[in-house]
């Protein structure tokens, strides 16, 4: 018997398998049209609503009058982007949506550090040095998730006026820490709970400590989940509108309240390619991290979620 022989059936079946040109491609299926078609409007519904803003923001006053809602302005300009970025009269300052701009970034970067860190160490501490009462810690933790913030934002008025911080930068900063820790504590406790002991017993019995494990094994290994955590606490800081009028105090006032003392405005023109700018540039930041990382955020939730 040949090698041809010999190698024939083989290539006969590998012919029927993959076929002359590849694969197969996969049938149009009816469930498969059904998801294309609900992910298909699912898009639309949050496109159109944006597209109408951007087009809105780029025609001038006497253009959006004509109605046309959906249509490219025929005279395209960018007076409304300037004028919300500079001018646009948030109460009786008219310096437009910067300075809240600045108040954000102020507010939401030390924010993010301190909540995120926290979080960090609270998992890992729950996960790998467990103490008596360590089980009900997080159960009361995890409580303080679903109190509602209306709840509690007397009490905190009261708290913050007593010791001095309230209507300042460091209590608006002290209190998105706070309310963030629960859910971001869970997300870390899952992940470290997923890691092997092995690591941890080894690091133990090479003489590591407390907060060299921390910082040289367990960090470095929960880049994904700590993204996860970023991303909730930047977009969650960033688009606070209740804690910031409360608690930020005037001169610290984020942008979400200026654009709000923008769009509510009473007295003049209703300038709604203005608002329409401003509305887009306050949306700016969570949008941009969500679109650089999009897929991170996917891996550490999946990475998150191995354990309860």
């Amino acid at each position: 018997m040949t090698d041809q022989a010999i190698s024939s059936p083989a290539a006969g079946m590998a012919t029927d398998v993959a076929g002359p040109a590849g694969p197969k491609p996969k049938r149009l299926t009816a469930s498969r049209v059904g998801v294309y078609a609900f992910l298909i409007i699912a898009a639309l519904f949050f496109l159109i609503p944006l597209w109408v803003m951007i087009v809105t923001s780029l025609k001038t006053l006497p253009e959006i009058r004509l109605g046309n809602l959906f249509n490219w302005p025929s005279d395209l300009t960018f007076d409304p982007w300037i004028k919300a970025w500079t001018t646009a009269c948030t109460g009786r300052d008219c310096d437009g949506i910067s300075p809240g701009f600045w108040n954000s970034v102020k507010i939401t970067v030390p924010s993010v550090i301190l909540s995120v860190f926290l979080a960090a160490l609270n998992g890992y501490a729950l996960s790998f040095w467990k103490y008596r009462g360590s089980e009900l810690f997080f159960g009361l933790l995890m409580f303080g998730a679903f109190v509602p913030y209306q709840v509690v934002i007397y009490p905190l008025i009261i708290a913050f006026r007593e010791i001095g911080i309230f209507a300042t930068l460091p209590g608006i900063i002290i209190l998105h820490s706070i309310f963030g820790m629960p859910i971001l504590t869970l997300l870390f406790r899952n992940f470290f709970g997923s890691l092997p002991g092995e690591l941890f017993r080894a690091a133990r019995v090479d003489g590591a400590g407390f907060w060299q494990i921390f910082v040289m094994i367990m960090l470095p290994m929960s880049v994904p989940i700590t993204i996860v955590a970023i991303i909730l606490q930047v977009t969650g800081i960033w688009n606070d509108f209740l804690f910031g009028v409360v608690f930020a105090g005037r001169p610290n006032m984020p942008m979400t309240v200026q654009l709000n003392n923008i769009v509510t405005t009473t007295t003049g023109i209703r300038e709604y390619n203005v608002n329409m700018a401003a509305t887009i540039l306050t949306a700016l930041v969570p949008l941009a991290v969500y679109f650089i990382s999009g897929k991170w955020f996917v891996r550490g939730i999946a990475a998150g979620a191995v354990k309860g």
